[in-house]
């Protein structure tokens, strides 16, 4: 097989090296990964957008996708971050830096940023599904794009202080007078906490962001989507308005193994992003 076939064959992975690893959280059980293509036709062809996802491979282990965690402002490396859980994550969770590892992608959609542009944006996420929202808040936050949107409002919730993510990131975002970080926990912590006590749905309620000129980025797990939704529609959001990501459907990322599908759509192919009007047409899955 030629060097341009192998290039353009989804299923080939590019080479990659693990340069370091971050504890994210304190059952540590999450760690965000920092990975280096070795090659820098590899890097030039890996342009994504935050929202999309890539496969990362172990070499006699298998593959998982990931949302992407970095965001493509920033340059040297992929961020990745994975809990640990199945016999992939496990193992990757195991390495030490300087091994090389695999890459498909970037796979799937990204959020709409074009239609995005100059809109006021809401982030509401919870738990470790926050990783392509990261990306999206840095990407939006970077000089060379913060002029193209409006207010950006975030709304992140765990279910305890040690399961926060990205914690001198956040801490980092909350100095700055261009964005708004509301931080919350499932109840009353026994640790010092200074955000807000509840689950995402009932804070999202209190806090009443104005859907005026704005834009949703929801990303969670399936539960929190269920009871946020309703809270969305009772302040004012369209279904246009309203865009989800689906990225915990991920398999193959390629619409070839079938185990995405909602109705007709494949959500690895189509998606993992879809707008609240786009997943209304569809059954129920999600």
């Amino acid at each position: 097989m030629s060097e341009q076939a192998v290039k353009a064959n989804p299923y080939v992975p590019m080479p990659v090296t693990l340069e370091s690893v971050a504890i994210e959280n304190d059952a540590k059980d999450l760690k965000t990964f920092a990975l280096a293509f070795e090659n820098d036709e590899d890097r030039e062809q890996f342009s994504y957008l935050p929202g999309q996802f890539a496969e990362v491979s172990i070499l006699g282990v298998g593959e998982s996708p990931f949302g992407i965690a970095s965001s493509p402002t920033e340059k040297e490396h992929l961020l990745f971050t994975v809990k640990r859980a199945g016999s992939v994550t496990q193992e990757l969770h195991r390495l030490d830096t300087g091994r090389r590892l695999g890459v498909r992608g970037p796979l799937g959609n990204s959020f709409p940023w074009d239609r995005i542009a100059g809109k006021n944006i809401i982030i509401v996420s919870g738990g470790f599904a926050f990783t392509t929202l990261r990306s999206s808040i840095t990407y939006m936050l970077d000089e060379t794009n913060r002029d193209r949107f409006g207010d950006i409002t975030v709304l992140y919730g765990v279910r305890s202080p040690g399961e926060l993510l990205y914690k001198e990131t956040i801490a980092q975002w909350k100095e700055r007078s261009d964005i708004g970080i509301n931080l919350t926990v499932d109840r009353e912590p026994d640790e010092p906490w200074d955000g807000t006590v509840g689950l995402v749905p009932n804070v999202l309620r209190d806090l009443g962001p104005s859907p005026k000129g704005a834009i949703v980025l929801v990303c969670g797990p399936p539960i929190m989507i269920r009871f946020t939704i309703p809270v969305l529609k009772e302040l004012g959001f369209g279904e246009d308005d309203i865009i989800l990501s689906l990225e915990n459907r991920m398999k193959c990322g390629i619409g070839k193994c079938g185990r995405c599908n909602v109705g007709p759509k494949y959500v690895c192919v189509d998606g993992p992003v879809f707008t609240l009007a786009e997943l209304q047409q569809l059954p129920a899955e999600y």
